[in-house]
C-alpha cells in the first residue's frame, strides 16, 4: 500500500475472493476491490462497496478497532452493493444493514436503481450531488459524479486517492452497453478523471490489472480509453454504433 503522510487516515484496499470470501466463488470471478476509509484518531470509518462476504468485513473493521458511521456506494451493480447477479444472490448492503444501522450514500442519479437492485427501502439512502462531502471523524471524501457505466456512478476522491468504482480501471473503463450506461457520458466523467492530478493514487473498482492501484501519471500514459481527444473520437471507437 503507498505510505500515508498522517497517522489519522485508515486505509484498507480488500480483494474480494482472496482477502475475504474465501470460498465464495461469485467473489472470486468477480476480484472486486472493496476499500475500508477513515479517521484512526475518531475510530470512524466507511464501506465502500460492500457486496461479498459482509460480515467478514465489518469483523475486519471491529478488529481494527473503527466503528462503521456509512457505506460509500459507487454504483447499483450487485457485485458492488449486492442483489441478484447470475442467478446467485448476493448479500450486500441488505445484510449490513442487519447488523449496523447506517446510510447508504448514493448519487442522486443512482437512487431507483440501486433500490430496485437490492431491495433495499429508500429511507436507508442518503443521495448526494457531485462535489458533495462525506465526513468520516476529519477526515472528508469528496463525491464525483461520473456517469457513464450507469446514470449515477460516482467516484471518492480522499487524501491524495481516487477510488474509481467501475469508471475507470488502470487498464481501460466500465463498460458503456449495460441498462443505464451511456458513451456519451462516459468520455465527459473519463475527461474529468483525466484533469486530476498526475501524482493522485488511482484505486479502481476491480482488479483487472496486475498491479492493485497505480499513480494517474502512469494510468494516463498507457490506458487507451484516455487516449481520445475529442468526443467524436471518443465515439468513433466507443460508441457502439
Amino acid at each position: 500500500m503507498p505510505e500515508k503522510d498522517d497517522d489519522r487516515f485508515y486505509f484498507r484496499q480488500l480483494l474480494s475472493g482472496h482477502d475475504f470470501a474465501t470460498g465464495d466463488q461469485m467473489a472470486r470471478q468477480m476480484v472486486n476491490f472493496v476499500y475500508l476509509v477513515g479517521d484512526r484518531a475518531t475510530g470512524e470509518c466507511v464501506i465502500i462497496d460492500p457486496a461479498h462476504g459482509v460480515d467478514e468485513l465489518l469483523d475486519i473493521v471491529e478488529s481494527d478497532g473503527m466503528h462503521l458511521t456509512g457505506v460509500l456506494a459507487s454504483h447499483y451493480h450487485p457485485d458492488h452493493v449486492g442483489g441478484s447477479m447470475m442467478n446467485f444472490r448476493v448479500e450486500g448492503v441488505s445484510r449490513l444493514l442487519e447488523r449496523c444501522e447506517v446510510p447508504i450514500h448514493v448519487n442522486q442519479n443512482e437512487l431507483p436503481w440501486v433500490t430496485r437492485t437490492t431491495g433495499v427501502s429508500e429511507e436507508h439512502f442518503e443521495v448526494h450531488g457531485s462535489g458533495d462531502v462525506v465526513s468520516v471523524g476529519a477526515l472528508e471524501i469528496t463525491l464525483l459524479h461520473t456517469p457513464g457505466h450507469t446514470p449515477g456512478s460516482q467516484c471518492f476522491h480522499v487524501g491524495g486517492c481516487l477510488l474509481s468504482g467501475d469508471t475507470l480501471f488502470l487498464d481501460g473503463c466500465g463498460r458503456t452497453d449495460l441498462p443505464g450506461s451511456n458513451p456519451d457520458d462516459m468520455f465527459d466523467s473519463l475527461q474529468k478523471l483525466n484533469s486530476l492530478p498526475n501524482d493522485t493514487i488511482l484505486f479502481p473498482g476491480h482488479r483487472y490489472s496486475q498491479a492493485p492501484y497505480e499513480e494517474m501519471g502512469h494510468v494516463k500514459q498507457h490506458n487507451f480509453v484516455l487516449k481520445p481527444a475529442t468526443k467524436e473520437q471518443w465515439m468513433m471507437i466507443f460508441g457502439g454504433g
